[in-house]
């Protein structure tokens, strides 16, 4: 498997699409071609992933309707965790199993605003890898938490639907308050500083 990094050599920067706009709230369409075009997407999404400093990207976030995220974020051990899942399943704990965390979330699509949120510690994921084979990926802690993420974004969810009212009125005016910073097409061009704006 590629590390990040060399994901990234290749890929182009991206914009990163804003929670407004309409592919960031359509169900995707399942990968079928584990194709050359697919692995340029992967790239793609690797470098701009990088470039934002997050920890997960799915594809709407760059303007594709393929069921494709791309991570490299914390395990458990605290040791980078990295690949590429397409057309995932996510399935949590139940019953006695369940366990809530709140923890701050934030999303490259919402830039700089952050909420707590309440989700399972615990998540399994399956689907393929960019070559179509099966992978299957059990994380928790931030790892459950970005699988769980970015398994949303793919069917039109983002993690501001999941917050009560008042949260979500704050996660608002937080991005309002922090918009001047991020220009319209970041991360091509980089996050201002409050002394720019």
């Amino acid at each position: 498997m590629k590390s990040p990094a060399q994901w990234a050599t290749t890929g182009r920067l991206l914009r990163i699409t804003r929670w407004d706009e309409p592919v960031m709230r359509s169900q995707t369409r399942p990968v079928s071609e584990f194709d050359g075009e697919l692995h340029r997407l992967v790239a793609d999404m690797f470098r701009t992933m990088a470039a934002a400093e997050g920890v997960g990207l799915a594809a709407p976030q760059v303007d594709s309707d393929l069921s494709v995220f791309v991570f490299n974020c914390p395990g458990a051990d605290g040791r980078l965790v990295h690949g590429v899942v397409c057309n995932p399943v996510v399935t949590l704990p139940e019953g006695k199993d369940r366990r809530l965390v709140s923890e701050q979330e934030g999303c490259l699509s919402w830039p700089g605003a952050y909420q707590q949120l309440a989700r399972p510690d615990f998540a399994l994921c399956e689907g393929r890898d960019e070559n179509g084979d099966p992978v299957r990926i059990e994380g928790t802690g931030l790892l459950a938490r970005c699988l769980q993420h970015e398994t949303d974004h793919l069917h039109g969810t983002v993690f501001g639907d999941r917050l009560s009212k008042r949260s979500r009125r704050h996660l608002d005016e937080e991005r309002e308050r922090l918009a001047p910073l991020y220009p319209d097409d970041w991360p091509i061009h980089p996050k201002r500083t409050a002394g720019e704006v």
